[in-house]
């Protein structure tokens, strides 16, 4: 089953609502049914569903200043 990355953002904002206010025993169960729908491994998961609603989208790559000038390439 392949997922779109809206919709895996999508339902990591519907789950991690419910993911933080369940109990240990109820987070196993949501994570197991995340895991099988958004096809995350499982560490990953608990990472975003942890993190916050915003966080999946604020991670952006670094980018390093050049060291060298277009003449030197």
């Amino acid at each position: 089953m392949v997922v779109s990355r809206a919709a895996r953002l999508e339902l990591v904002r519907a789950v991690a609502a419910r993911y933080g206010a369940s109990t240990k025993v109820e987070k196993a169960r949501i994570l197991d049914e995340f895991v099988v729908i958004a096809g995350y491994h499982r560490k990953h998961a608990i990472r975003l569903l942890t993190a916050g609603v915003d966080a999946p989208e604020s991670v952006g790559r670094a980018v390093r200043p050049r060291i060298y000038d277009e003449a030197v390439c």
